[in-house]
């Protein structure tokens, strides 16, 4: 059971058990997309070691770390290279020391003895060569910032930064478990990312606000947007004529795993993307709309929806440059390798790896949008069908 918000929406018994019914009658269809699209075992799935991906990672520690010749030339670069013995921590040959040598380059790993790394171990390769640098060891670091930033959610939110903890760790799951699985699967990523979408949003939503009024009003404006966002999304990627191979990532995918439709993952990516802000917005909306009504519970269910309609406006300025912010920081290498390169704009715009954000930007934040009018306009109606306090009777004189 979640957590109960102070600032429920006050409907009629009549009202909140028709929003119950709605929502049991999309869970359910959510739970049938599940099983219908469920991933099957994982026999069946593509071995993309065999293409020179390691899946077998072991824990090493730099012993010695020093500069020097090359053990081997490096046609048409330095004779110094920077070396490093570590020492295997585990894995079937712990204890093992192994000799690594990197030429003297910017992006050579500047590695000091007791450092922490990782290892990628390939025991069919040539004896000798099992073994071979892949990165630092992040892993502590990653852990601390996780445990502050739960800490800080924790102190803040108190239990509903609890509940809110466990619906990420949900959403997750269900991305780990499901999402990935069926796509990787074959089965129609738009359709997969709709219904992840929805059981992230049922999870999310209960979890962190409670099971209220409130809270089903936001899912059902969540899942309306989501739909209108996957539709956009859908068109916008045909117009657009897509292909899905604008990364590497992706030409790889094509020959390791043909059976994955590489435009559906733009669709599942656009979808998946905007949920996040989405439900954010909803659930600011159906708390507006209880705030209003609780000020002045005389309100008609047009001025409800006006009043909410002017605080989402201000949250959607803020939330939609926020995304574009997020997806321009994520290409920040991109965009000054095209800036260095002197093209137009238009010219970078109308290259599908960035027409490709443009559409996942531009088609989220349309459903971001429209998500401020619907859950309003829910919300004010929940509330215009609840018991409002009479007007006072006419004189009878």
């Amino acid at each position: 059971m979640g957590v109960t918000h102070d600032h429920d929406l006050p409907v009629r018994a009549d009202t909140a058990r028709i929003l119950t019914l709605v929502a049991l009658a999309l869970a359910v269809l959510t739970a049938v997309g599940v099983v219908v699209l469920r991933p099957g075992d994982k026999s069946g799935r593509p071995d993309v070691t065999k293409l020179g991906l390691t899946s077998e990672f072991h824990d090493a520690r730099v012993e010695v770390a020093t500069t020097g010749p090359c053990p081997q030339p490096i046609p048409g670069g330095t004779d110094v290279c920077r070396l490093a013995r570590v020492k295997l921590l585990e894995g079937p040959d712990a204890g093992r020391t192994i000799d690594l040598d990197f030429g003297d380059s910017p992006n050579s790993p500047d590695l000091d003895e007791g450092d922490k790394v990782v290892m990628a171990y390939s025991p069919e390769s040539p004896p000798g060569t099992e073994y071979a640098f892949s990165d630092r060891q992040r892993k502590p670091v990653l852990f601390w910032l996780a445990m502050a930033f739960a800490v800080a959610v924790v102190l803040l939110g108190r239990a509903r930064g609890v509940a809110a903890l466990v619906g990420l760790v949900a959403s997750l799951a269900v991305l780990l478990v499901f999402t990935l699985p069926a796509i990787i699967d074959g089965r129609s990523a738009i359709w997969v990312a709709v219904v992840s979408a929805a059981v992230i949003a049922f999870l999310a939503l209960y979890l962190a606000h409670g099971f209220t009024v409130m809270t089903t009003v936001a899912l059902l404006g969540t899942l309306a947007s989501l739909i209108l966002t996957a539709v956009l999304a859908v068109v916008f990627a045909e117009l657009a004529h897509f292909s899905g191979f604008a990364t590497e990532e992706a030409t790889f995918l094509s020959v390791a795993a043909g059976s994955i439709d590489l435009r559906g993952l733009i669709l599942a990516g656009v979808v998946i993307g905007a949920l996040g802000a989405i439900d954010d917005i909803t659930v600011t909306q159906a708390a507006a709309v209880a705030e209003v009504h609780n000020a002045d519970p005389t309100l008609s269910s047009r001025q409800l929806y006006l009043s909410g309609l002017r605080v989402g406006r201000d949250h959607v300025a803020s939330t939609v440059n926020t995304l574009v912010l997020a997806y321009a920081g994520a290409s920040m290498p991109l965009l000054v390798l095209f800036v260095l390169s002197n093209q137009s704009l238009s010219t970078v715009a109308n290259g599908e790896f960035v027409a490709v954000e443009i559409v996942r930007t531009l088609v989220g934040s349309i459903g971001l949008v429209a998500s401020v009018p619907i859950t309003t306009w829910l919300a004010a109606r929940a509330v215009s069908r609840s018991e409002r306090q009479p007007s006072p009777d006419p004189d009878p004189a």
